[in-house]
This record gives C-alpha cells, structure tokens and sequence, in this order.
C-alpha cells in the first residue's frame, strides 16, 4: 500500500521547491518548447508569486518520507479554488502517487475546482480527466480558456468541479 501524505510548505523547504520547480519545468519544456537560460536553469516563473500570495497554499508532496512533488492551490481565500500547479517526478507517476495527493488537496477545501491542463500533455490531460470523473462523475464539465498574455500558446482545457466534499481516501 502506498503512503502518500500532502503537508503544507514549510520555510525550510524553499531549497527543495526550487528543485523540483527545475524537474516541473524541464517536463514542462517539451510541451511549450521552454529553454533554460544561460546557466542551465529554467526560469522561476510563478514559484515567487505562489509563495508569497496569501490566497494560496502550497504543498509538498511526500511518498514514505520522500518529496516527490508538489501542488500549489489558488483560492483558499478567495474561490474558485484552483489547482495551479501539480507535478510529481517520474519515478513516482502511474504508480498511484499523484491520484492519492490529488484527492487529499481536493478533500482539503470544499468548493467549486478549477483544474488547467495543456491537450499537447496527453499524460496530464488523462490524469485530470480520469480524476475528474472519479471524485465528481457527473459534477464535472470542461471549457477551453486563452491563456493571458500568451496568445502564441494553444488553450488551456480546465475541468470546472461543482462544489462538493471529497474524500480523500482512494
């Protein structure tokens, strides 16, 4: 059986969150076509804005006592809620890990989700939308949105979940 837990982030996981960032956004770089700048590491991004926005949470996500990714939730304060980021290195994928940590965050917080994919990620489109239709099999419908200020980049599909608790056991 496997031991997921999904904790919050702590001050002293900064160090580890910009190390997995780097992971996120080099699986990301196939997608979207992203290159790492002149020292070899890919750009920051949102990781600043996450942290230091109190309308979101982030998370670490753990198998056993391991960090093998993590989750960044929008909205706590203010809903919709969003899953803003999600990722779990590839070791840990299709072994039940992202499934187990998706339904813990998505048990954490009642309301209506929001949960943005890319179609060109044909791995994440199917985890959300299998997801989507396990925990809300007919409270769940999909819309295609631009993406702000990246009119160079294909929409984004988002999974809009009607309000409803999860629980987050498998």
């Amino acid at each position: 059986m496997l031991n997921v837990t999904v904790r919050s982030v702590l001050p002293d996981d900064l160090l580890l969150l910009d190390r997995l960032w780097q992971l996120y956004r080099h699986d990301l770089s196939e997608f979207r076509g992203s290159l790492p700048d002149d020292t070899g590491l890919f750009t920051p991004g949102r990781l600043p804005t996450y942290l230091n926005d109190p309308n979101s949470a982030g998370y670490v996500i753990c198998q056993d006592t391991r960090p093998v990714g993590f989750a960044f939730v929008s909205g706590v304060r203010a809903q919709p809620l969003r899953i803003s980021e999600f990722f779990v290195v590839r070791a840990a994928r299709r072994t039940g890990v992202g499934r187990l940590a998706a339904r813990q965050l998505l048990a954490t917080y009642t309301g209506r989700w929001e949960i943005a994919f890319q179609e060109e990620n044909p791995g994440a489109a199917r985890f959300w939308r299998r997801l989507a239709v396990e925990v809300r099999p007919t409270g769940h419908r999909e819309e295609r949105r631009a993406v702000p200020g990246k009119p160079h980049i294909p929409p984004d599909t988002w999974l809009l979940l009607d309000e409803a608790q999860v629980d987050g056991t498998p």
